[in-house]
């Protein structure tokens, strides 16, 4: 009798590959949005204070800034890792009654 192959990757290895295989460059795309999302922020805080001191500022530039500042931070929202569920089985009975 011949006992089964062990696994030649490390438990903790093997499952961070299958998440990467799951959701393929997850983490530099959060990194991505994270650097967008600070600049957009900074450039309408920025914004901000030159109108708190008495400048114009273009009121398209202004809808610029804040629609950036909205849409990284949607994609920063929408690009997060799933939570861990405790217990699978009804949480997605759950989400079909939603659904319904």
């Amino acid at each position: 009798m011949t006992s089964p192959p062990k696994d030649p990757l490390d438990p903790q290895l093997k499952a961070k590959l299958q998440q990467e295989l799951k959701t393929p460059w997850q983490s530099l795309r959060r990194a991505l949005w994270l650097a967008l999302e600070t600049s957009a922020a900074l450039g309408l805080a920025i914004m901000a204070l030159r109108l708190a001191g008495g400048e114009a500022v273009r009121l398209n530039d202004a809808l610029v800034q804040i629609g950036a500042v909205v849409l990284f931070g949607y994609l920063l929202w929408k690009d997060r890792s799933p939570r861990p569920e405790a217990n699978p089985k009804q949480s997605q009975g759950s989400r079909s009654r939603k659904r319904l």
